[in-house]
C-alpha cells in the first residue's frame, strides 16, 4: 500500500487533517483553492448567511458542475462506441 502523508486543509473557517496520496496532493489544493473562493464570493452575494450555508452553496455548486462536464472515462467510451460506429458503416458502403 502507497504512504500516505498528513496534511491539514482548510474549508472555509475550519482547519481539517487529512492523509493522501503524495501524487493527490497538488491536486487537493487547487480544489480547496477553488471552494474557499467559492465560498467568498458566495459570501458577497448573499449577506447574512453562516458558513454552512455558503459551504452548502458550495457544494450544490460543484455537483452541478462535475454533473454538466462529462469525465474521462465516458469521454473515452463516447469515442470507442463512435469508432465502432464508423467501421460498420464503412463496411456496409
Amino acid at each position: 500500500m502507497a504512504d500516505l502523508i498528513p496534511i491539514n486543509i482548510v474549508i472555509g473557517d475550519r482547519t481539517y487533517r487529512i492523509k493522501t496520496l503524495p501524487n493527490d496532493e497538488e491536486a487537493i489544493r487547487k480544489t480547496l483553492k477553488t471552494i474557499n473562493e467559492k465560498i467568498v464570493e458566495f459570501k458577497t452575494q448573499f449577506a447574512g448567511k453562516d458558513m454552512q450555508d455558503y459551504i452548502a452553496m458550495v457544494l450544490i455548486w460543484y455537483a452541478t458542475q462535475a454533473a454538466s462536464q462529462p469525465n474521462e472515462q465516458q469521454h473515452k467510451e463516447f469515442t470507442k462506441a463512435l469508432e465502432v460506429l464508423e467501421q460498420q458503416l464503412t463496411k456496409h458502403l
